[in-house]
């Protein structure tokens, strides 16, 4: 089912009327802030359920903060704006939920104040990020990833991404599924738009916020399931680039991603070279919680019809 309807200008409009002029601010400077959400279909309840609402319109507040934005929706009257775009949608399979917050206003100048704030939103149907999700293969990218204080990666900030766009790219024409990037000390960072994670000896380790990551919520999520559930506590620390090579598992996760098994970095086999056994049973809990089938977890759930 194709992309009908979008917030925008305050309103739910068709998609063809959610236009802004090629001379918006944010058109030409990247000064914008998006976040990403996911609604997942369950076919046996006939419902479709968005996967931790609050926590992404919240950070979507936060990076608002960091490039003098003002949004002017609360967190709740932006889950109240998106239930009610996906019920004009009436999807019943997956999606994504993109909302942004961009300068409005129209001319040449570069800054962020004296500007007007506008949100937009639109839902579309979507599956896999990347294809390879059970056998990922990435590479180490030659660009390193942003400084937070260059343009801080914690805030989803529109023209960062072209930082991620090279990354991938690069991985990509050179015949990778994945890039991972790193940061200008030479420690693990990220992939080129999603969190890492890697398993030595049975640990789960992640590089930390100072390494210049998105505070992802796909993220946190894993942690707190491999915790409670598999009795597994996290490390959160700098991680070397060999570290990488030497590790039992390696996976992605981000709430377009999802969870992926990355089994070759460099050429070089990750384990066994097949996903490992702590990242299938994440890969499980995880999405049986996204589609509210585990009820401990069915808080993170909100129905949609």
């Amino acid at each position: 089912m194709p992309t009908r309807y979008a917030f925008f200008e305050g309103a739910i409009v068709p998609i063809e009327q959610a236009r802004v002029s090629i001379m918006t601010h944010t058109f030409n400077y990247g000064t914008g802030c998006f976040e990403g959400l996911r609604g997942y279909w369950n076919d046996e309840e006939q419902q479709l359920f968005v996967f931790r609402m609050p926590e992404h319109f919240q950070r979507l507040h936060r990076s608002c903060r960091i490039i003098h934005s003002r949004l002017a929706y609360t967190v709740e009257e932006l889950c109240s704006i998106t239930i009610d775009l996906l019920r004009h949608e009436g999807f019943r399979e997956d999606c994504y939920i993109r909302p942004i917050v961009y300068k409005a206003d129209l001319g040449i100048g570069v800054r962020l104040h004296n500007l007007r704030d506008a949100f937009a939103m639109f839902c579309t149907p979507f599956g896999r990020y990347v294809e390879q999700e059970e056998n990922c293969r990435a590479c180490i990218s030659s660009w390193r990833r942003l400084e937070d204080n260059a343009i801080p990666p914690r805030g989803k900030i529109i023209g960062a991404y072209v930082n991620s766009a090279l990354c991938k790219t690069d991985a990509a024409l050179a015949g990778f599924d994945e890039a991972i990037v790193l940061t200008e000390d030479g420690h693990v960072s990220e992939g080129s738009a999603e969190n890492l994670f890697l398993v030595r000896d049975g640990r789960l380790i992640t590089p930390g916020v100072n390494e210049n990551i998105l505070e992802g919520i796909t993220r946190n999520t894993l942690m707190e399931l491999a915790r409670n559930e598999l009795g597994i506590d996290t490390e959160v620390r700098s991680v070397d680039r060999t570290e990488l090579y030497v590790a039992d598992e390696v996976f992605f996760c981000g709430t377009g991603m999802q969870l992926v098994a990355v089994t070759q970095i460099d050429h070089r086999p990750i384990g066994s070279g097949q996903m490992g056994p702590i990242t299938q049973k994440l890969r499980d809990l995880y999405y049986g919680a996204v589609r509210g089938r585990v009820p401990q977890y069915r808080k993170w759930c909100t129905p949609v019809y």
